[in-house]
């Protein structure tokens, strides 16, 4: 809980103060009391004293004012909602090296099954869209909130060729910038960018990250894969040769640090999932501040009213 006036909180000094006056209050009770009779005849002459009763009725009054001072400062809370008319585009990566077997049972069906796990973490308001790249971006679905059109785009993943991340982020991008929402705004957009491997083809990948920048569509990437990541190649003579192709966060990490997004790096499928799941719990949702001052201000009544009627009941006064 927080508060959006805290200054307002400084009344709470009025407690101790009241506290003070009230202990005061009570020295001098007891001081009139033995001047009426001495301490061993007081339960002769009362035989039926409030006891620790008497008190109750102060501190239900204090609770009470802490609570109406809480309400004049705003309390509010932090509580997760969908974004309202998101999108996403999930761009994957399809070149030739994803069909490496380091992340079972390959690279591309990891990040298949993953994104499949993405879609369904995320609120049903949330509009996803699919892209494959190598050498050019393919678009397998507009952002859309239809999950099967989703998932069918997804299966059609198809893995071979090279790797053009600049092309597929300034493609998302544009696809992603011209989504409105209900009240003409530019929807707010992210991209989920997964790849394996270094830029082989196509624009630099760092001035497709600032043109999404400039239309605050950040660029969350993920590194698939290990250094002992290799696939087979074959050459034109019909021979086969066994080439690495580790994954390059430094890339990726810059691409995401300049569109203003975040990077991770998964080298399992495990790890892939969390990370998906994770990005789901983020682009899906965002914090928002509910105000909570109403029922402190039920609270505070409340307290008051029962306060004063117990004190009237039992002692035939408001305090």
């Amino acid at each position: 809980m927080s508060f959006a006036d805290p200054p307002f909180l400084i009344g709470l000094l009025i407690v101790p103060v009241a506290l003070y006056w009230y202990l005061g209050r009570q020295r001098r009770r007891r001081a009139l009391a033995r001047a009426f009779a001495a301490p061993e005849l007081t339960p002769s002459v009362m035989p039926n004293r409030p006891g620790l009763r008497r008190h109750v009725p102060m501190l239900v009054l204090l609770a009470s004012i802490v609570a109406l001072i809480f309400a004049t400062a705003k309390p509010q809370v932090s509580a997760s909602v969908p974004v309202g008319g998101a999108a996403i585009m999930l761009a994957t990566d399809v070149s030739g090296s994803m069909l490496a077997t380091d992340v079972a049972p390959n690279r591309v069906s990891a990040a298949q099954r993953a994104a499949n796990t993405f879609v369904l973490g995320i609120p049903k308001e949330v509009r996803v869209g699919v892209m494959s790249f190598n050498q050019s971006p393919s678009v397998l679905s507009l952002p859309t909130r239809d999950r099967a059109e989703t998932f069918a785009a997804l299966g059609r993943l198809q893995p071979g060729g090279g790797t053009a991340a600049g092309n597929a982020i300034e493609e998302s991008a544009g696809i992603l910038g011209r989504l409105r929402t209900a009240n003409g705004r530019q929807a707010p957009a992210a991209i989920v960018l997964l790849s394996d491997g270094k830029t082989t083809s196509g624009i630099d990948p760092t001035r497709a990250a600032r043109d999404a920048a400039r239309l605050h569509i950040p660029v969350y990437t993920v590194a698939l894969g290990t250094a002992q990541g290799s696939i087979t190649v074959k050459r034109k003579n019909g021979t086969t040769v066994n080439r690495q192709v580790p994954p390059d966060p430094q890339a990726l990490a810059e691409i995401a640090r300049i569109s203003g997004g975040k990077t991770f790096a998964a080298a399992d499928a495990a790890g892939l999932r969390t990370v998906y799941q994770h990005l789901g719990a983020q682009l899906g949702r965002r914090q928002e501040q509910h105000q909570i001052a109403g029922y402190f201000v039920g609270s505070g009544l409340v307290l008051l009213l029962v306060g004063s009627s117990a004190s009237l009941l039992w002692f035939g006064r408001l305090i």
